[in-house]
């Protein structure tokens, strides 16, 4: 592993400073993967609550909407 490693490493990148981001990046995707079911979590909690839901393809069509405003390209 190590060896591929060092084969990936960027002009005067040491191994170390590679594993530090690594790391970093990691931490990062996982706190916000954590946040991101946290937030889905509390969503449905609240849904219960409230008994008010949205239908999946208002969800799309709302989505379809914002990429469209985004990029209008993206949408034929």
């Amino acid at each position: 592993m190590r060896r591929e490693a060092e084969a990936v490493l960027a002009e005067g990148e040491t191994l170390s400073a590679f594993m530090l981001e690594a790391l970093q990046k990691n931490i990062t995707q996982r706190r916000d993967q954590k946040a991101f079911i946290a937030r889905g979590l509390a969503s449905a909690a609240e849904a219960r609550r409230t008994d008010r839901y949205v239908s999946a393809e208002t969800v799309l069509q709302d989505l379809s909407t914002r990429l469209a405003r985004a990029n209008p390209k993206a949408i034929p």
